[in-house]
């Protein structure tokens, strides 16, 4: 008998919790959020609603289409994207009462690190710590670690070399000759980079050609991952996929585990990467702990420059070493492939470079060296293009208006509401971006440039911006004049297109190329 009562209890619970109460308070509307549109028709009752526009695969697409009718678009129950770039400021800017919103508390391990910490006060020690680690002055004592990189990738393009596309020759390369996966490669550069820069690590993935490596469980187990990308990604596209009912993020997660073939795949690789990053991080201080002194990252988060301790904890440090492994590499791999990419497909805009290029470089330099292309205009115009057009972190970065509210743009949104604008979207305003869709690095130039440098959020802005800009610039820097410099490619098609989709990155299927070397000879006739 009272089975019955208890399975028709718990029903009655769950419609009330799941449909009655929301659709109480969607009418209710004790923020005064109904009068903006929604994305889709349930945006206004339920955070299942993005959870379906994430599982879709490309969800900054489906708010571009929405913000090209709408300045603001309701997206969840509490939720508000902006599309004006004006808004830019009051979310992200300096001086902004907005905060980190509670996406990155549900997302957080045993510890917080410097991109998901929420609490201002702990923002402002960790910045501290970690401005040492990322200031420019650092970088450039790191440069020879990147152009070490930077050669062994040379070393792998010119093994992989083909035969040059000539007039005679048929413009679409035969598959045998499409011997690069620029996608990959690019990503075992960040990866060996990063860990060389951070932890004094040869990872040896531009040697091997893969990205195998070692992990190592809590119990000290080591094991062999045959993908250190396949553990990355994964975890992030499970994470992105489930993230956005904070509530029910816990139950989200089992559910998945149980109803999803892929997402227990999903998640079992999530478990490699975290005995990725546990392992880098024990390795590295043991031979702290055994003396070696080094010069990475990792000492910055050990001691400052005047050698005192910074006393973190090792689960922290464990933290930043995981957000410095996956930020730190599948971003800036990310934007040298978009790069590439768009100057292969607009000929002209790379023949410009090149020729901006041969000015400083000579045909004996293997690397190209970072002081001598750093102040070049067209090559960061084009980096800064390619970021515009394909930001790396397309999402819009959620952040939460104070207790008593704010106002964003011109309106005021009531308090502890998430507010939030997509690069993909604000980068695509035709009124600052005029023709957005087309690769024009030369609107980057002069005083033009500088005028739009504010509506730039490919590393977000204000306080919490990314700390790792200028790394990823030198290290994009490099790459892309070094292959320009010294190589010719083709893509499979001249209209080949990857394939994308959407995890907290815009991601991008492989991207294989045809390589040859370029005859100086013949380029400077």
């Amino acid at each position: 008998m009272l089975g019955p009562v208890f399975l028709t209890g718990v029903a009655l619970s769950l419609i009330s919790y799941f449909i009655i109460y929301p659709v109480v308070e969607y009418f209710r509307d004790p923020k005064g959020l109904r009068k903006y549109p929604n994305l889709n028709g349930l945006s206004g009752m339920t955070n299942l609603s993005f959870i379906w526009e994430a599982y879709k695969g490309f969800r900054s697409n489906r708010l571009l289409e929405a913000h090209q009718k709408y300045p603001v678009v309701r997206i969840g129950p509490n939720s508000l994207s902006y599309g004006d770039p004006k808004a830019i400021k009051d979310i992200y800017g300096h001086g902004t009462s907005c905060v980190k919103d509670q996406f990155y508390s549900v997302l957080v391990g045993s510890h917080y690190h410097l991109a998901d910490v929420v609490d201002k006060p702990d923002h402002a020690r960790k910045r501290k710590i970690l401005s040492s680690a990322y200031a420019l002055k650092n970088l450039e004592g790191w440069e020879h670690k990147v152009a070490d990189k930077a050669e062994r990738l040379v070393h792998a393009f010119d093994t992989r070399c083909t035969a040059p596309i000539t007039k005679k020759t048929n413009n679409n390369p035969a598959p045998e000759d499409l011997t690069v996966d620029y996608r990959a490669w690019t990503n075992f550069f960040t990866l060996d980079a990063i860990a060389d820069i951070g932890l004094s690590e040869r990872l040896g993935f531009l040697d091997a050609g893969n990205d195998s490596c070692t992990g190592e469980r809590m119990d000290g187990t080591l094991y062999t991952i045959p993908s250190y990308r396949a553990c990355l990604h994964a975890t992030a596209r499970a994470q992105s996929n489930l993230v956005w009912g904070y509530d029910w993020y816990p139950f989200l997660v089992e559910m998945s585990k149980v109803i999803s073939t892929k997402f227990r795949e999903y998640w079992r690789l999530n478990e490699g990467w975290n005995d990725i990053v546990w392992h880098r991080a024990c390795k590295r201080l043991r031979r702290y702990q055994a003396g070696e002194v080094l010069d990475d990252f990792f000492a910055c988060l050990m001691e400052d420059k005047s050698g005192n301790m910074n006393n973190m904890e090792f689960g922290e440090i464990v933290a930043e070493v995981s957000i410095m492994m996956n930020a730190g590499s599948d971003t800036t791999a990310l934007a040298m492939t978009n790069a590439m990419f768009l100057l292969l497909r607009n000929p002209k805009c790379l023949a410009k470079l090149r020729e901006e290029l041969d000015t400083v470089l000579d045909s004996e330099d293997v690397v190209a060296p970072y002081d001598k292309i750093r102040y070049l205009p067209y090559l960061r115009a084009c980096l800064d293009e390619a970021l515009r057009i394909l930001p790396p972190t397309s999402f819009g970065l959620p952040r939460r208006t104070p207790r008593d509210g704010s106002v964003i743009g011109e309106e005021f949104v009531a308090g502890d509401t998430t507010v939030s604008i997509s690069a993909y979207v604000a980068h695509r305003n035709p009124k600052l971006f005029p023709d957005p869709e087309s690769f024009q690095p030369e609107r980057w130039i002069g005083e033009k440039g500088k005028e739009l440098q504010p509506y730039f959020i490919s590393f977000s802005a204000g306080a919490r911006g990314c700390i790792g800009r200028n790394i990823s610039y030198l290290e994009q820097s490099v790459v892309l004049a070094t292959v320009v410099h010294r190589y010719e490619m083709a893509l499979a098609k001249p209209d080949w297109e990857p394939e994308r989709w959407e995890s907290f990155n815009l991601m991008s299927s492989a991207m294989p190329v045809k390589i040859w070397r370029r005859t100086f000879e013949t380029a400077n006739e």
